[in-house]
Order: C-alpha cells, then structure tokens, then sequence
C-alpha cells in the first residue's frame, strides 16, 4: 500500500515502517560514530521503550555500552488497512540492528501500568539475565491508566490550577496562532492527572523488581520530566502537569531510599523540550517549541532526544563519579535550553510573533519535520511514493515473549 500522513489535530493516524526504521538507524549512527561508553550499564530495562526518550535510552544503552535490552511498551501492530503504530516500527527496527550486532534485545508489549506486564517482565529478566538490572529507565507517556489492584481509571487533563489562563496557542499544520482559555482543574482533575502521570506506577515497578531479587547491587533508576520556562507555568509546571511532575520528583527520593538495601539509587532527569506525542497534545507548548528551536539552532545549542539522552549517560549518569545533581536533587539536562540569552530570545519572540510573521520568527517549519518525523515521514532516503507493506514483525515479539 502506499502510506501518506493522515494528520488529526496532534495525531498521525499512519506510520511509515521504512521511515521509522530509518530514523532509529539515524539514531543508531550518532551513538556509533563515539567511543564506546565506560562505566556503563549492562542489563537495562526500559518502561516505555518505543518513542522518544525510551527509546533513544535504549539506543544509546545498547548501541553505546554494549547493553542488553528488555523493551516494555504498549503499541499496536498493523491490521489490514491500517498500519501499525510508530512505536511498532521504531522497536522493529532498532531489534534488527541489534541482532545483526549480537546484542540481546527482547521486547514485551502490553499494558505497563499492569501487574500481568510487570511479572512477565520478572519471569524474562529470571529467565534470562544472570545478576540482574544494572538500570531502569522510566519513560512512560499515555493519557489514561488503570490502577492495577483496584481496577479504577484515571484520566489526566492539561489544566491550570486555581484560575482560567489565557495565553497564545498555534495551530501547528495551518499556522494559525489565537488566544486560548483554559478553565482551572478540579481536585478531582489533579487528583486524576497525577495517578496517571505521577511517580506511583514508577514506584510499583521497582519494588515489585526489588522484592522479585531482579536488581543488581548499586542499580539506578531514572525517570524524565520537564520544568519549563515561566512562560508555560500556568499550563505547565504550576498546572495539572507540573503537580504530577512533582510527585514523580517526590518519588524519587523515597525510591532511594527503598534501594538502599542494594546500594540503588533513583533519579528524575529533567530535560529539553521537544517534539514528542505528548507534547503536541499540550496548549501553548508547540508554539513555545518552534520559537525556541529558532534560538537554539541559532545558537547551535539544539538537541533531539538522542544527543539529550547521549549526554546523561556519558555526563551525568555514567562518568565514574557521583551523579551532579541541582538543590532539589533533579539531574538538569534542560541547562542549555534555560540559558538566560536563550530564555529572553525567546520571551522577546514571544511578545511579538503572530500569525502573519510566524513563519519568520519561528522555527515552525522544523516543529513540522519533527512532528512528521515522529510517524516516519519527511525521514530523507524513503521513497514515499513506493508501495509499503505495513506488515513488519517484532523478532523477540515473534518468540512469544509478548503480553
């Protein structure tokens, strides 16, 4: 079939397997073309494995240290006429390249927030891995979750808290930027939207690793999240978000202590903006990425997830030394992007961009490469007029060691 972007709102409803595939091999050549990295992990676990910064946690992890892999992610695989998710595709390929350099990489897809998935992944790890998990990475991103012992499902909403906010949004596909008015949560909407995108389900999967004695001594645990510029506080760091952001930083400090049994640690990384499926579906937050991508290229400080990811491992995570961490305990990997010149560019763009100078002022056009990019489109070397099979096999999927 031929496979063209079909874009609602903040979603793609299509993938491109070839694209996607290429653009993991992208990410592959860039850790490739490092040495090889030193006092790294060699048995990771990624919750969240298959988008953005799991899945360049994996990349760098494998691709950079030699690592072995497990994978846990909820992605949907194709069905008749319809393709299967990026996700699908982005794990598919980064497994090829992994067998084809001997690396262990299996693959488990279902439910991350359940029970079921959690003990499948003990059963592998047992199964397969001697002296257990050096790192856990937690990178999961979805909207809804169902709590796992009582059955109840929790929504998360992108609200402010104690006021309406009023700001600047854009459309990203037609350019057209409008005032947006968001009315202020309910306890119920925090409440909600910190179950779903809090440090619970975080917290669960490391004890039910720690009580299932599949962590290795001196094994860390790292989490991601986002501050963001005062700009976006009302909608972000100071709404729904910022509140289940907190709790997941909380988090970490408990699991400290929880690991301290084995001499583990927990930490939340707090890095860049980007263009990620998540980000799109949040008001305000697009336009505030396109404006300072303009900046960042401008002052060649710009980095995708992979250069973001490669950076923690190689300077924070792994140098041999203790992990630099800011006052509140968080590893900042969004230093360059909260540099006082990039955040008064683009406060000052800010102020003055409109619909009619947009495309001048901003690196709108990049924010849509990205977003394009994120389905497998726009990835340079695919011939997008060819007909595509959407039928790509998982190999450990293939296996059985699936949900």
């Amino acid at each position: 079939m031929n496979i063209q972007p079909k874009i609602r709102g903040f979603i793609c409803t299509t993938a491109h397997p070839q694209g996607c595939m290429q653009q993991v091999n992208e990410q592959i050549d860039y850790v490739s073309q490092f040495p090889a990295l030193t006092h790294s992990p060699k048995k990771v676990l990624v919750i969240g494995a298959s988008t953005g910064y799991g899945l360049a946690s994996r990349i760098v992890a494998a691709f950079g240290g030699q690592a072995k892999t497990i994978g846990v992610f909820f992605e949907k695989e194709a069905d008749g006429k319809r393709t299967a998710s990026a996700g699908w595709y982005n794990t598919a390929g980064f497994e090829q390249k992994a067998r084809a350099k001997g690396l262990y990489a299996k693959s488990i897809n279902g439910d991350a927030f359940s029970d079921d998935i959690k003990q499948k992944t003990i059963d592998l790890i047992k199964q397969d891995w001697q002296g257990g998990v050096d790192l856990v990475v937690y990178s999961l991103a979805s909207p809804r979750r169902t709590h796992p012992k009582t059955g109840e499902v929790f929504n998360s909403t992108l609200k402010p808290i104690g006021k309406p906010y009023t700001s600047k949004t854009i459309d990203v596909m037609s350019g057209v930027i409008s005032d947006i008015t968001l009315e202020p949560a309910t306890d119920q909407d925090i409440a909600q939207t910190t179950a779903v995108m809090g440090g619970e389900d975080w917290q669960l999967w490391m004890q039910a690793l720690l009580q299932a004695g599949v962590l290795a001594k001196g094994a860390m645990t790292v989490a991601y999240s986002y501050v963001g510029p005062q700009l976006t506080y009302p909608i972000y760091r100071e709404g729904t978000i910022g509140k289940a952001k907190s709790h997941l930083e909380a988090t970490a400090q408990q699991l400290t202590t929880e690991l301290s049994a084995i001499d583990g640690k927990a930490f939340v990384s707090v890095n860049k903006a980007l263009v990620t499926q998540a980000s799109a579906a949040i008001p305000v937050v697009p336009l505030y990425i396109s404006l300072l991508y303009k900046i960042m290229k401008e002052k060649q400080l710009h980095e995708g997830c992979i250069e973001q990811i490669w950076r923690m491992f190689t300077q924070r995570l792994y140098t041999g030394t203790e992990v630099p961490v800011d006052g509140l305990g968080l590893i900042r990997l969004d230093d360059y992007e909260m540099k006082p010149e990039v955040q008064a560019a683009v406060s000052e763009l800010w102020d003055k961009v409109t619909t009619d100078n947009v495309m001048a002022l901003s690196d709108l056009q990049g924010y849509r490469h990205e977003f394009h990019k994120l389905f497998g489109f726009e990835v340079t070397g695919i011939d997008y007029a060819a007909d595509c099979s959407p039928n790509v096999a998982i190999g450990s999927l293939e296996k059985g060691i699936t949900a």
